[in-house]
């Protein structure tokens, strides 16, 4: 099947499936009994090119040393040449007779041979090109593996001579890889990781010098052989997810919280595509280690493995585990015994039989597992306190519906985290959030012993639902602002620790308490260290951050601060016991540079997943707490809390700073950037710069030395409060204004023109709009008032979100506004008679209609599921004045009459109409015709571009420059995706009707020979796709939505997001 993952083979593969499209077609229109055209000249042309291929192929094969090259290619071209020579012979057949069924059948096999045959050239060429660059990291890791032997400087000069150029290569090779890949995802990974091996490498160097120095000197270099081990053992880390990512060929555009069932019946199909591969390499003596069918056996082991870690029952997830380790042992012993040329031993092929057999069984396993999984019902809560509430108020919404507990399991993840950041937490926010918690969990247990009893649609149950809503609402709020008092409290100074373990490493041997001393400030850092990584997992957790690349960066940032933090010091021990070590002193200064750089990079992604707005004013409340403190320490005459007091005052500020300067740098508005750099210049001239010293700190020195000195604490209050307000207006130049409320309640009328009488007579109230006036009625009887309904608050609706547009918010043709006439009171309504009905007001502008009429999905339609959550994403917002969600909207409904033509089975029925298409007589059934499901495949590849040209001029005019990066990010993996729907779906359709019997002019019937696996196999792939296309545009929408919200105003671009209406404007 084609595969696309460099941009090399999908520029080849997309002409080639455009001509087999064109024959496709050609050959469903013989099959409604029109004559076919002569197709001699066309085919001789590819007859050609074919001829042309194959020469290159053959010649790269006698010209390589690959072994396995010259296994896999054959095949190949083998298919190919055959695939021409059919198509050939077809273009004979029919010149002979335009009817002949014999002919059709010989077209549609060589078009799908064509197709098929190039792609599987294609991937061995380029699977040969990969291992070319897997040597060169070999040879890397060869190196690596000897530099325990470097134990003198002169080996070390001939271990970086040979170590350079070969990892200058691999550097090359790598970064022109990286730039031929279409899967952004697997090209940032080799980015991240060559960049960790460039780094690492001086540090390397730097550590092996230090063993030798240390090791030469006569002491002990235990430390000095550790740090170095680390090192090596990072590089080799790094240079092995090189190798991994560059043998990927697939990429799942899936979020990170995928349900459990999608992931493990993606896993099971992926077992499925790939064990006639790995049985065929098995049961191949001379079968080459590294080939397709070896790949192939491991990708089956990697499946099996994600399908046992998402299984509910622990007997099936241990059972599978230890299956694939035996396996493994196995495998590597038959990989060994091939190696030595023993492949056709009666030990090797008794092994090979076995790992066959256990191979079966472990599909069945597999297979066992998910069946009892998806029986269970049990699902996994989500990883992120944001998406446990949205599991839990599902829940709560219909407390009698049986979730399998996953309601309440999540709601009691939420409490738990709660209480685990209420740990770390000052006392008045710690004591309200443990109050939110134990009320949480309150609720929790009386909704669940009403649930237990059988009474969870009763009405007690549903106003504790509602009231735990709320309640749960409340608290992960409350949990977000606590983590952001807690960022405010522990990044305020990152490097100060760092600093005191530098200069307690370097004092002089003999100082007393030098050991002691040492000790502490290294016990310090590290828990300084992990503090600031624990901080960091939470917020990526419960901070709200909805960016998935920014939680998953703060995770492995997190992750190698944790990891090279004991390195760090185990390099300023180097120095401590050696303090006149020039190697270990540039060792450790290399160490600690990286723990920065990775330290500072970890503020700034927490920094990125926090709102800015709410991060200063956390901080001006400390600055608040602080001056405090500095009171109190003043009437106390404490003079050294009165300056650590006052120097957490300056930190903040300067943390302030350095947030507004994050701000202005990201933004490319004019106006906002002028304003925040004008504020943050009025706090840094309050700071004070290099030459001078600011004004609070100096003041509050000057208190220090004479506490009692009442101008002393005169000059330094004043000064503090100029730093007050200048960190407010800081704050004030941040914050951006939030917009308007986009659907606002009906004002309240005018207590001065209220009535005791109008309390309970009908409300007199007149339309702005209408023009003609209405005749006078007489008085009515006085009824009763119903009660008022509640007044909607934009806090309080889960659906709310304020946007900043550039044009009106408001529905052109929104509900009427009322209001009172002048002069007093105004007349009462005329009654209803049967002479004068008043008119209907028009219809609102929407696309009800578009979206009255998508499909439900099916279970068993992976497709329809896919286009359905576009759906439903876009379909929160109205299409007017917004094309992308016109478009996303567009995409969708195509997407799901493709999941039609592809034999997944749904009625269709209504929506040809509404995608403005003729009906064809192959809606509304199973199944498609081939020239339906190329053009509908052609349509949404048209869409996404669509699409993107969209996504991208928005982002064009978007002020912020990360919201523009993670719009392009995401819109730009659109294009490459739909022209891969296009040749994939081209495949598909050479598979429709495959599997039927030809009809011949005898009344005799053709079989066919194509096999039912290799149309599953298609199916397979172009579901992967559609999912895929589907899943990267909601995310487009998303982005595109966040990234509408800084807009420049002077751009002219118009785009109006507005949701769907509530229920108070209708």
């Amino acid at each position: 099947m084609p595969v696309f993952h460099t941009k090399t083979i999908e520029s080849i593969l997309e002409p080639v499936a455009q001509q087999v499209s064109r024959l496709v077609i050609l050959h469903e229109e013989a099959e409604d009994g029109n004559a076919m055209p002569d197709l001699a000249r066309p085919v001789q042309t590819v007859k050609l090119a074919v001829d042309n291929l194959v020469k290159v192929g053959y010649d790269t094969i006698n010209s390589s040393e690959d072994q396995i090259l010259k296994q896999d290619m054959p095949p190949a071209l083998n298919r190919v040449e055959e695939a021409s020579l059919l198509l050939l012979q077809a273009s004979e057949m029919l010149r002979a007779d335009p009817f002949s069924a014999p002919a059709r059948k010989k077209l549609i096999e060589g078009s799908r041979g064509i197709l098929q045959g190039t792609s599987s050239l294609l991937l061995a060429f380029d699977e040969s090109e990969v291992r070319k660059i897997i040597r060169v990291c070999k040879n890397v890791l060869e190196y690596l593996a000897i530099t325990e032997v470097v134990e003198r400087m002169e080996d070390l000069v001939t271990y970086v001579r040979n170590l350079t150029p070969v990892l200058t290569r691999m550097t090359k090779e790598v970064d022109a890889r990286e730039k031929e890949l279409t899967h952004q995802v697997h090209r940032e990974m080799l980015v991240r990781s060559l960049e960790q091996v460039k780094n690492l490498t001086p540090v390397l160097i730097s550590g092996i010098k230090t063993f030798i120095t240390v090791k030469d000197s006569g002491k002990n270099p235990q430390d000095t052989q550790a740090n170095r081990d680390y090192l090596v053992r990072k590089m080799s880390d790094e240079i092995h997810e090189i190798i991994r990512v560059l043998q990927l060929t697939t990429y799942d555009e899936e979020e990170w919280d995928a349900d459990d069932i999608t992931v493990m019946k993606k896993a099971q199909s992926g077992i499925e595509q790939k064990m006639k591969q790995a049985t065929d390499w098995l049961q191949d003596p001379a079968a080459l280690i590294g080939s397709l069918g070896d790949k192939a056996l491991h990708q089956v082991l990697d499946d099996a493995r994600k399908i046992a870690e998402r299984c509910t029952n622990p007997a099936d997830r241990d059972q599978i585990l230890k299956t694939v380790g035996d396996i493994e042992s196995m495998v590597d012993a038959l990989c060994e015994l091939r190696q030595l040329g023993k492949g056709d031993s009666p030990q090797a092929m008794s092994l090979a039989r076995e790992i066959q057999k256990k191979l079966g069984d472990l599909q069945n396993m597999t297979n066992v597992a998910i069946a009892n999984t998806e029986r269970s019902g049990i699902r996994r809560p989500a990883p992120t306190v944001d998406g446990k509430v949205e599991q839990a108020r599902t829940w709560l919404a219909n407390p009698g519906m049986d979730d399998k507990g996953l309601g309440e399991q999540a709601t009691r993840l939420v409490v738990s985290e709660g209480r685990k950041i209420a740990n770390s937490c000052p006392e008045p926010m710690r004591k309200e959030l443990l109050r939110l918690c134990d009320e949480t969990e309150i609720l929790t247990n009386q909704l669940a012993d009403l649930i237990r009893n059988g009474q969870g649609n009763s009405p007690q149950a549903r106003a504790i639902a509602n009231h735990l809503s709320e309640k749960l609402f409340q608290l992960k709020n409350k949990i977000k602002e606590a983590l952001i008092n807690q960022v405010a409290e522990d990044f305020i100074d990152i490097s100060t620790p760092l600093k005191h373990l530098s200069e307690a490493s370097i004092v002089p041997i003999g100082t007393p308490g030098r050991d002691q001393n040492f000790a502490e400030k290294s016990q310090n850092f590290e828990g300084h260290a992990n503090k600031l990584a624990d901080t960091a997992k939470m917020v990526a957790t419960a901070g709200g951050c909805r960016n998935k690349k920014t939680v998953e960066e703060i995770f492995k940032t997190s992750a190698q601060v944790d990891d090279l933090t004991p390195q760090v010091t185990t390099a300023a021990k180097i120095v401590f016991q050696d303090p006149g070590n020039q190697a270990a002193q540039e060792h450790f200064d290399l160490m600690k540079k990286r723990w920065m750089d990775n330290m500072e990079r970890l503020r700034g992604l927490v920094d990125e997943a926090v709102d800015s707005s709410a991060l200063i004013k956390a901080e001006e409340e400390g600055i608040m707490r602080d001056t405090e403190r500095v009171e109190d320490a003043i009437q106390m005459k404490d003079p050294p809390r009165i300056g650590a007091h006052a120097s957490n005052i300056a930190r903040r500020a300067n943390r302030v700073l350095q947030v507004a300067q994050q701000e202005a740098e990201n933004s490319e508005d004019p106006k906002y950037v002028d304003h925040v750099n004008q504020a943050a210049s009025n706090l840094r001239a309050n700071l004070g710069v290099v030459e001078s010293i600011a004004p609070m700190v100096q003041g509050a020195k000057g208190v220090s030395m004479n506490p009692a000195d009442t101008n002393a604490q005169q000059n330094w209050r004043k000064a503090n409060q100029t730093l007050i307000d200048a960190v407010r207006d800081v704050r004030g130049a941040v914050t951006v204004d939030a917009g308007v409320d986009q659907f606002p309640p009906p004002p309240p009328p005018d207590l001065s023109e209220l009535k005791i009488s109008d309390l309970y007579g009908p409300p007199r109230w007149e339309p702005i709009t209408p023009s003609r006036a209405r005749p006078q009625a007489a008085p009515v009887p006085v009824s009763p008032r119903p009660p008022r309904a509640p007044v909607f608050s934009p806090h309080s609706d889960p659906h709310y979100r304020n946007v900043n547009t550039r044009v009106p918010d408001q529905f052109a043709d929104g509900p009427i506004m009322y209001q009172p006439q002048d002069g007093g009171a105004p007349p009462r309504p005329p009654l209803p008679n049967d002479n004068a009905t008043p008119p209907r007001p028009p219809p609102p502008e929407t696309d009800d209609e578009d979206e009255a009429a998508f499909p439900t999905p099916q279970a068993n339609q992976p497709i329809m599921m896919a286009a359905h959550a576009l759906h439903m994403e876009a379909k929160q917002w109205s299409s007017k004045d917004n094309d992308i969600i016109a478009a996303a909207k567009k995409m969708a409904l195509l997407m799901a009459k493709l999941s039609q033509l592809v034999r997944i089975p749904f009625d269709f029925k209504g929506l040809n109409s509404v995608l403005g298409l003729k009906e064809s007589p192959v809606l509304g059934g199973e199944g498609g015709s081939k020239k339906d499901l190329i053009a509908t495949a052609k349509s949404i590849a048209e869409s996404s571009e669509e699409v993107t040209r969209l996504a991208k001029k928005l982002a064009a005019e978007c002020t912020d420059k990360q919201m523009r990066k993670n719009l392009l990010q995401v819109c730009e993996r659109i294009p490459t995706i739909g022209t891969q729907l296009k040749i994939l779906s081209t495949v598909k359709a050479t598979m429709l009707g495959a599997q039927e019997p030809i009809p011949a002019p005898d009344g005799s019937e053709i079989e066919c020979e194509s096999s039912s696996k290799e149309d599953q196999e298609a199916t397979e792939m172009l579901v992967g796709n559609a999912q895929n296309l589907m899943q990267a545009v909601k995310e487009t929408v998303r982005a595109a939505e966040a990234a509408s919200i800084k807009i420049r105003v002077d751009s002219g671009y118009t785009i109006r997001w507005l949701r769907r209406r509530p229920w108070y404007t209708s």
